[in-house]
């Protein structure tokens, strides 16, 4: 069964810092690209964060760069986001994609909630 799991989400406070883990199961993440979004209530869902099946180049939006870092162990067949320098803009619901040739595979989404 083809899964994609997000977690580490949470409540932290602004200035703090938050580790999201996706893990795959069913296919192998390596084969695919992983993308991190996030969809803030009342927002369009927005790409934040990119890496290639290699996990040679990367990208990030501007809203994040110097901030956010991400990863991915092909070995665990599993991605990263690390998450600094929170702020309350960076509140949403992120998601995990892994994007392939021919398959599209999403996650639930893990909470992320910035306040004092």
């Amino acid at each position: 069964q083809v899964q994609v799991v997000e977690s580490g989400g949470g409540l932290v406070q602004p200035g703090g810092s938050l580790r999201l883990s996706c893990a795959a199961s069913g296919f192998s993440l390596s084969t695919y690209a992983m993308r991190w979004y996030r969809q803030a209530p009342g927002k369009a869902r927005e790409l934040v964060a990119a890496v290639a099946s290699s996990g040679g180049n990367t990208y990030y939006a501007d809203s994040v760069k110097g901030r956010f870092t991400i990863a991915r162990d092909n070995a665990k067949n599993t991605g990263y986001l690390q998450m600094k320098s929170l702020n309350p803009e960076d509140t949403a619901r992120y998601y995990c994609n892994a994007n392939g040739r021919f398959y599209d595979y999403w996650g639930q989404g893990t909470q992320v909630t910035v306040s004092s």
